[in-house]
This record gives structure tokens, C-alpha cells and sequence, in this order.
């Protein structure tokens, strides 16, 4: 690919915003028949650099150059005319309007002074037989599945002069199928010859579709590279601009883990579940976890991992079994019973079941304390700033006050004040379900960061994630679960990716 010229180069881009250099002489390079990632935390610049390119923004300095000869778009109508076209995260269509109305609004092909319905049809089953989908293009949009609304807008934006495609975070609402189903359509996209700008904050994504990646970090280019060439873990220290071995979580090795694995052995059992199941959620289990331990739970969707959590915090009430806390019987037939027990639990909904979003910061952080001591034991307003002040600093969450509602915050910051809300009940077990799910990559280092953190100050910690690399590098020891049961629990040499997936495969 470099071999040629980039249909797409923009050169020493600057843009500043009262206060703010969101653009520092930034390079970026586009080529046909490639996908290229563009990668960065929450305020590196991606979105800055998209909006100069489609002519949202207007750069201060620089040269934006198409197929060789300077553009200077002045909206984002004028980039559509050059053929840069963008579908966005939150997709914009009309889904009170049919599939082939959505596609050819505002375009659409006339006869007689009239709409050439006919015309129109067959047009979008063309347009969309391109990107190998087939519906009936005469029914409502909002009859159709998000993945399919998805590809209706990437119609919208392909014709014959379509030369480049931005597509921004284009998986956020996907389940697994559907990513398969997209990343189908880009792969045949990027075989015709398009070139693809592709903005996600998922690792694993991007390495699957990727041949080039760009790093930005607050508004600076770090560097561009192949995919092939660019291990995870230091694609993640240069979106922080570190290095690898600043952090004992990207850095830990499988001696360190056994090391601490050995020594969490010998401490005192903090969490037992002898027998403890539920008809119609999960089989009967045993469990057991120690002091300063950190326990994945690992498993395909569906396998149990979730209904393992919620029956040990109480939130699902147990029919068989029993618990025990710090060796003592404990009664968890509720949340509220769970944490007087000293259990601490952030779901993997964070939206539905975690934040309060009209909420504040000291709000959200204090409310699962101020549930635990009662009505009649109300935390002073100055206690509550000082706890979640002593948080927000202790988890670095980017803040300009505690009183700032916690909706405005990003996904990572969000999940941070989830975390400050249960560390502030000071938990003996702390049951993380999917706390990195949906946020980038440099907030998930830092929970991951902090997970080990407690588990050397001697707290047991469960934690739950779809991702095995994460389960395993963070974990002493994993409990894998299959069809709603624990099928093994994995600890030492037989802690592998493949060792995962092979007792998943084989039942054991």
C-alpha cells in the first residue's frame, strides 16, 4: 500500500479552541483498498481530525490534501460532493421512513414532477445487494434490527463518487453477530478499492479489520503503523504515552502471576459458597476465595457468569447452599444484607443498574454508604465531599468538581465513579461484572491498574470479563463457567487462552 500515493494525506494539521491545541501538526494518510484505525483516549483529537476532514471544522494551519491536490471543505455537503462520506456512532436516519426512503433522502429520483417510487426501489435493493444485505426496502426502518439500520446508512452514503468512508465507533451498539455481519460488508468495501477511516475504542476490532493504525494523544501525532506490527499492550502504552513497564498489569508476567497466586494460598479465606445454586439460573457451585486474591470468572454469553455474581451478592435469592464471609455464615438474601456482610458489587449494566446519571458525582459515589448505615445515620454534606474528592483523586477520574452531574462524564470516568461508589463502603469482596465493557482502552488499564491495587492491599476481588487476555492476566486463579454451571476452575500453568477454550470445548 504505501507503495502508492495516499488518496487521503493531511499534513501538520493545527486547530486550537479557546484554551484547548485540539490539533498539534498532525499527519494522517489514507489509502485506497485499506481500513485504517484511528486511535486515541477520550480528547487525543480523533474526532477534531474527522471534522476538519469532512469540513465541520475549519484547521488554523495545515494542508488537506485529496489524490494529491489541496481541499479545503467548508462543510461536511461539501465533502460528500468530493466523495468523503461519514456514518457516525449515534446513526442519523429517519426510522419513521421506509429502508429506500432513508437511503435516498433528499436525492431522490423524479418522474414527472414526482417521486419515481419504482425507481427508488430497485435502486436501494441494488445499493444494498452491494453490501450483500437483502430486505424488503418498502418497510419502516424501526422494524429492523440496529445492524440493519447500520448498513442502510453506509447505503446512504455509497454511490458512484464515494472515494472514502469515515465510520465513528460504527460497532458501539452491535452485538457479536452483528459486528461479524459489518465487518463482512467493510472487508468487500475495502476489496472494491474504498478507503476506510475506521474510529473504534475496541482492541480486538481493530486488530480483526485493521492493516494501518494512527495514535494521537491529546491532540499530538504519536505515530502511525502497520496492524501486523503493533503487539495490543504497546498500542495501548503509546495511546498513553508510556511505557510498558509502568504498569505491573500490562507488564505481569505468568511467573508474577503464579508468584502472587502461591501467596494468596496460604491467607485467610475471605468468601465461601458451599452448594449454592438457584433452579432455572445456575447449577449448584462451590466456591472459595482468599484474602488479596483477584478470581476471573471466564465463559462464553450465557454461560452463567453474570447469575454466579448476582446470587453472591444477593441480588437473586439462592434455593440451595450456603455463604460464608471471613468464615462466619452469612445471610445474603439481599443487596442491602449482602453489603452489611462487607460485598461490594458493580454490575455490567452500567447504565440500567449502575449510575444515576441527573445525579452528581458525590451523589453517585455515596449513595451505596449512605444504603448500608440507613436513613438515620446521614452522611454531613462535608463528609460526603471529602469521600468522593478522596476517590475521584485516588482513581484519577477527570472532573472539574464532584458536583458535576455523572452523566456528562465519559464511559471510563462513569465506571471509575461505580467503582469509588463501592470503595468507599470499604468491602472485603469487591464482585467487578465486565467493568471495562464500553470504555477505551486507557480508562480500562487504569481499572485494571486498580483492580491489583486492592488485591495487594489484601481485598478479594471477583471479577468478571468477556475478554479472556483480561481474565487472565489479572486473575490468581479462573472458575470457568458452561450452560448456567462451573465446569472447572483453572489456576498455574493451566491458566491459558487455549486451556479456557479447551474446557469450554470438552465440558471439564
Amino acid at each position: 500500500m504505501s507503495d502508492k500515493a495516499p488518496i487521503i494525506e493531511m499534513k501538520k494539521i493545527n486547530k486550537v479552541f479557546p484554551g484547548v491545541n485540539a490539533l498539534s501538526d498532525v499527519d494522517f494518510r489514507l489509502y485506497s483498498g485499506e481500513v485504517h484505525a484511528l486511535m486515541g483516549q477520550n480528547g487525543a483529537g480523533k474526532s477534531t481530525l474527522v471534522k476538519v476532514l469532512t469540513g465541520v471544522y475549519r484547521q488554523d494551519s495545515g494542508e488537506v490534501l485529496l489524490e494529491g491536490k489541496p481541499i479545503r471543505p467548508d462543510s461536511p455537503q461539501a465533502a460528500q460532493k468530493l466523495g468523503i462520506n461519514t456514518v457516525y456512532q449515534e446513526v442519523n436516519l429517519c426510522l419513521n421512513l421506509s429502508v429506500a426512503e432513508n437511503i435516498f433522502i433528499g436525492k431522490e429520483p423524479m418522474k414527472y414532477g414526482r417521486i419515481d417510487w419504482k425507481t427508488m426501489h430497485r435502486k436501494a435493493e441494488e445499493v444494498l445487494a452491494r453490501l450483500n444485505l437483502s430486505v424488503d426496502v418498502t418497510r419502516i426502518l424501526s422494524s429492523y434490527s440496529i445492524a440493519v439500520q447500520q448498513m442502510v446508512a453506509i447505503a446512504r452514503v455509497l454511490d458512484s463518487a464515494s472515494q472514502v468512508l469515515i465510520l465513528d465507533e460504527p460497532t458501539s451498539s452491535l452485538d457479536e453477530d452483528e459486528v461479524a455481519q459489518l465487518f463482512k460488508v467493510i472487508k468487500k468495501l475495502r476489496e472494491e478499492g474504498m478507503a476506510i477511516l475506521f474510529i473504534t475504542h475496541f482492541l480486538d476490532q481493530t486488530y480483526e479489520i485493521s492493516d494501518r493504525i494512527t495514535v494521537l494523544k491529546n491532540g499530538l501525532f504519536i505515530g502511525e503503523f502497520m496492524a501486523a506490527e503493533l503487539p495490543k499492550l504497546e498500542l495501548i502504552a503509546k495511546m498513553l504515552g508510556k511505557e510498558l513497564s509502568e504498569f505491573s498489569y500490562a507488564s505481569r508476567s505468568d511467573a508474577t502471576r503464579k508468584e502472587a497466586a502461591e501467596t494468596h494460598k496460604a491467607n485467610k479465606t475471605v468468601l465461601e459458597a458451599r452448594g449454592l445454586g438457584l433452579q432455572n439460573s445456575i447449577a449448584p457451585f462451590d466456591l472459595e476465595l482468599n484474602e488479596g486474591e483477584v478470581l476471573g470468572l471466564a465463559g462464553l454469553l450465557g454461560s452463567g457468569r453474570t447469575e454466579m455474581a448476582r446470587l453472591l451478592f444477593g441480588i437473586d435469592g439462592a434455593d440451595s447452599g450456603e455463604i460464608r464471609v471471613k468464615g462466619a455464615t452469612a445471610n445474603v438474601s439481599s443487596p442491602r444484607a449482602a453489603m452489611m456482610a462487607g460485598l461490594g458489587f458493580c454490575s455490567e449494566d452500567r447504565k440500567s443498574e449502575g449510575i444515576f446519571a441527573e445525579l452528581s458525582i458525590r451523589e453517585n459515589i455515596i449513595l451505596a454508604l449512605q444504603a448500608r448505615q440507613g436513613i438515620f445515620r446521614y452522611l454531613s454534606r462535608r463528609k460526603q465531599t471529602e469521600i468522593a474528592e478522596r476517590l475521584i483523586d485516588a482513581l484519577a477520574v477527570k472532573t472539574p468538581s464532584a458536583s458535576s452531574p455523572v452523566g456528562k462524564l465519559s464511559g471510563g470516568n462513569q465506571q471509575k465513579v461505580l467503582l469509588a461508589r463501592w470503595l468507599a463502603t470499604d468491602p472485603v469482596v469487591l464482585i467487578l461484572d465486565e467493568p471495562t465493557r464500553g470504555i477505551d482502552v486507557g480508562a480500562k488499564l487504569e481499572i485494571m491498574e486498580k483492580i491489583l491495587d486492592l488485591s495487594k492491599d489484601g481485598m478479594g476481588v471477583i471479577f468478571i470479563s468477556s475478554e479472556f487476555e483480561e481474565v487472565l492476566r489479572c486473575s490468581d486463579k479462573v472458575v470457568v463457567l458452561k450452560d448456567k454451571a462451573k465446569i472447572a476452575e483453572l489456576s498455574g500453568d493451566a491458566m491459558t487462552e487455549h486451556g479456557i477454550m479447551r474446557t469450554i470445548a470438552g465440558g471439564k
